[in-house]
């Protein structure tokens, strides 16, 4: 045979996309682990807290029943979508037409992407925070468009910015996706943000993907508000929420996005080809978790404030300065000067190998992250408290 299956494979989309960063830092964690060494992971954000249990109880209910063992609708069961209408009017006064304006996705990412798939071209330019959640710009790369970063993080002016990515960018960018509480950085917006977003994109003929995966993750009295609640918003863009963080659902795959109807339709019609629609149990459980009682939500919020305040003292006690965020899930930490000429990638194999703790390298999310790497909320208190013993003593042996 004179040819090669993974010349072939390599030769599609597959070739746009690079090496996976943070696939560097879990290979020596796992390969850490299996030496036998008690490597605290503040890596990767999978929530470790359990999904409330009435929402487990009505899952384990429905899944006793055979009607809900066959193929659901790609675009969710019609009592989900009237149940994310009233949460939406509930939580942020937005009006949604469960119909036209709702469509439920297998997690934030999958629509996310699928969304970017069925209304991005090749040559189509997307702007993008850097930076970001990897799947924010990797959507676009994998439907053939071009991506153009907007820098974001301390000391920017992020409108500003995308003012001047748009005059340098030709063809005109057609999509900004944003994302806000941000991951990585933390950083959060006011209602007079999306305001003048929502002006942005009607003077730009842009298109705006706001991925709200964090809304319920804010701390010290601050309220994350939804993009959705702009007058005007709903004309030229849709928001993606995420069951995943507030409700500890992770696993469980579920999200949904709401907003302009010709926006959901694209995404409603390219789902109606790629998927059946989540498991209905799952689906019947997520309405009890939107329409139940919310304290539950709280009590999460309540776990992620301790385990910040843990992480963030802690860090500032052993001379490593890094503020307190109001929102995530997360942790945004500048790397100490010392250690800044390593590179992120670098740093994080030094603080695995040294001190037995990983975290995610801020490259992975951008070259405008290399000086940072992002602690995940996903231990408890006392191995956070464990973290920082270890890499008090790395830090106080003078390497």
């Amino acid at each position: 045979m004179d040819w090669n299956v993974a010349d072939i494979v390599m030769q599609g989309r597959m070739k746009r996309l690079p090496p996976y960063v943070f696939a560097q830092v879990n290979d020596l964690k796992m390969k850490l682990r299996r030496e036998g060494r008690d490597i605290i992971d503040l890596g990767m954000g999978n929530p470790d807290l359990r999904t409330p249990e009435h929402i487990v109880s009505k899952l384990v209910e429905a899944s006793q029943k055979p009607h809900n063992h066959r193929y659901s609708a790609s675009r969710g069961i019609t009592k989900l979508r009237y149940a994310i209408a009233d949460w939406y009017k509930r939580r942020y006064d937005v009006d949604i037409d469960p119909e036209a304006e709702a469509v439920v996705t297998i997690g934030a990412k999958e629509g996310l992407s699928h969304l970017v798939l069925a209304m991005i071209s090749p040559g189509d330019v997307v702007l993008v925070p850097n930076p970001t959640y990897p799947i924010h710009p990797y959507s676009v790369v994998i439907s053939g468009g071009d991506v153009r970063s907007v820098p974001i993080g301390p000391g920017r002016d992020f409108l500003e910015d995308l003012e001047n990515a748009v005059r340098q960018t030709w063809p005109r960018p057609k999509m900004l996706i944003i994302s806000f509480p941000h991951n990585p950085t933390t950083m959060v917006v006011d209602r007079g943000f999306f305001e003048k977003i929502v002006d942005f994109a009607k003077d730009n003929r842009l298109i705006v993907v706001h991925d709200f995966a964090y809304a319920d993750l804010t701390f010290d009295g601050y309220k994350a508000p939804s993009f959705l609640e702009v007058p005007g918003a709903k004309d030229i863009g849709v928001e993606f929420f995420s069951m995943s963080k507030s409700y500890s659902m992770a696993g469980w795959r579920v999200g949904f996005c709401v907003g302009n109807r010709h926006i959901i339709h694209a995404l409603t019609r390219i789902k109606s080809y790629l998927d059946y629609g989540i498991f209905q149990p799952i689906q019947i459980a997520a309405i009890i978790a939107l329409n139940g009682n919310q304290s539950c939500v709280q009590e999460i919020v309540n776990t992620y404030r301790s385990r910040r305040d843990a992480l963030v003292q802690g860090l500032n006690r052993i001379g490593w300065q890094v503020e307190s965020p109001k929102g995530t899930m997360f942790v945004w930490a500048r790397i100490p000067e010392r250690y800044r000429d390593m590179g992120s990638v670098n740093f994080s194999k030094f603080l695995i190998e040294r001190a037995e703790v990983a975290v995610s390298p801020g490259l992975g999310f951008g070259e405008y992250g290399d000086e940072y790497v992002r602690f995940a909320l996903v231990e408890n208190e006392h191995r956070i408290k464990q973290a920082i013993r270890n890499m008090r003593r790395l830090f106080n042996s003078g390497s």
